[in-house]
């Protein structure tokens, strides 16, 4: 790979900087109707700021709510009350396309179940963001970053061609790949044995420190959520603890 592409692909994260908060959440609340007359408060006031670079764990049961805040922090949905500021932009001003937009330059993601495009090739999943927010060598970085994860010989391999480990490698890959300033990861190892489970998440780790993106965990694993350098705890839809 050339120094050219290393270089540039080195630079992500350097917008992370500066003395504001990179997420600011205040009076978060979602309220979602289950019948006629009825509905269910899945978070209640949540609150909470992000500084630009740290690493903060979203913990709790099943059904706490802490897959919902992630999707309010991303902005995928709407709160009921409240507000998420990612880098200073109020998420509540901005229609759908504006949210979108918003993601595009500035979020990556990390699913549970990876997210890949079942068309398209490795390379090709890792080359998509990258063109939507038109990088002029969008093949050469993604040929580097499936490298840098270890896939340099499965660039042409569709999804269903590789191993649950690799597609998650592929989805790293595409979520660092655009220099995001925030990375979401949403479960990350749930989909994978706990020996590829770990590989995976020593290399989000490693690729996260060397480039200073702030990175938010939702795990229900107590050993990963322990690597953070700090852990919310969610229950019943409310912050119960942070730490």
């Amino acid at each position: 790979m050339s120094a050219g592409v290393e270089e540039n692909a080195g630079a992500a994260g350097s917008g992370a900087g500066g003395a504001s908060p990179a997420i600011v959440v205040s009076g978060l609340g979602k309220v979602v109707a289950t019948g006629v007359g009825q509905t269910l408060t899945i978070l209640h006031e949540i609150s909470f700021s992000v500084a630009a670079g740290e690493t903060v764990a979203i913990v709790g049961a099943s059904g706490s709510g802490k897959s919902t805040l992630l999707g309010l922090i991303a902005g995928l949905d709407q709160p009921s009350s409240g507000s998420v500021q990612l880098a200073g932009q109020d998420l509540g001003v901005l229609d759908e396309d504006g949210r979108a937009l918003l993601r595009g330059r500035l979020l990556g993601f990390v699913f549970q179940s990876f997210q890949l495009l079942p068309s398209l090739s490795a390379l090709e999943n890792v080359m998509l963001p990258l063109e939507l927010a038109g990088c002029k060598d969008a093949e050469a970085q993604a040929r580097y970053w499936l490298e840098r994860v270890g896939l340099a010989h499965r660039l042409g391999q569709t999804p269903r061609q590789l191993s649950g480990g690799e597609q998650q490698r592929v989805a790293l890959a595409r979520a660092f790949a655009p220099k995001p300033q925030l990375v979401l990861a949403d479960e990350p190892t749930g989909n994978l044995d706990a020996a590829t489970g770990a590989q995976i998440i020593e290399l989000m780790f490693a690729i996260n420190a060397e480039r200073g993106t702030t990175l938010i965990l939702v795990t229900h694993d107590e050993e990963i959520a322990a690597r953070c350098g700090r852990i919310l705890r969610v229950h019943a839809g409310r912050i119960e603890a942070a730490g």
